[in-house]
């Protein structure tokens, strides 16, 4: 029987760890995310995945597994985002097919932008960015400095003599994207 001092039990309990921190920074595990972008984008494998998203087949497999907890290129981050919100444009029927499969091609040859930029999919817009835009690059920047639990323990610092800054920052750093998302919309104006 293993014990949790036994080596046999030290790698689950990491990637149970790194599972974890995926929740904190991306709102829910990767292997979960991943798999839905694939049934949702019709695609019919994670290797095709990772070739989107600029990811190798393995390095794509091990944050799946937890092996790996985050991603580490900002690049492959925003082509994940690009692909989410895809992804919700697919479920709620104002992107098809032919132009869903255009927009991953423009996505996997995205360079990466300012993640505060109107540049969306390849192409500069003159509208302001939309309001998920806005959270995503938020929590990008926010997830990209640091840990959620970092992020939680400068929440609390500040939450005595700062408790509006520590909310964003628990919503915004730590937080779902739905809940960062409605925070915004409710201080617009």
């Amino acid at each position: 029987m293993d014990t949790p001092d036994t080596p046999a039990a030290e790698p689950a309990t990491r990637a149970q760890e790194a599972v974890e921190l995926q929740r904190g920074w991306y709102g829910e595990p990767l292997g979960d995310l991943f798999r839905r972008l694939i049934a949702d984008l019709g695609l019919n494998n994670q290797v095709r995945l990772a070739n989107i998203l600029g990811l190798s087949a393995p390095m794509l497999s091990q944050l799946m597994s937890g092996q790996r907890a985050k991603i580490g290129n900002p690049v492959v981050v925003q082509r994940l985002q690009m692909l989410q919100e895809l992804a919700w444009e697919v479920a709620e029927g104002t992107t098809e097919g032919m132009e869903a499969a255009a927009r991953m091609d423009r996505i996997k040859n995205a360079a990466g932008t300012s993640v505060l930029s109107t540049t969306h999919s390849g192409t500069q817009r003159t509208a302001a960015a939309t309001p998920r835009e806005v959270v995503h690059g938020i929590q990008t920047v926010l997830r990209s400095v640091a840990a959620a639990d970092e992020i939680a323990e400068a929440a609390r610092t500040l939450a005595p003599a700062h408790p509006h800054l520590a909310e964003f920052l628990r919503v915004y750093g730590t937080g779902r994207t739905g809940d960062a998302l409605d925070h915004f919309k409710a201080h617009q104006d």
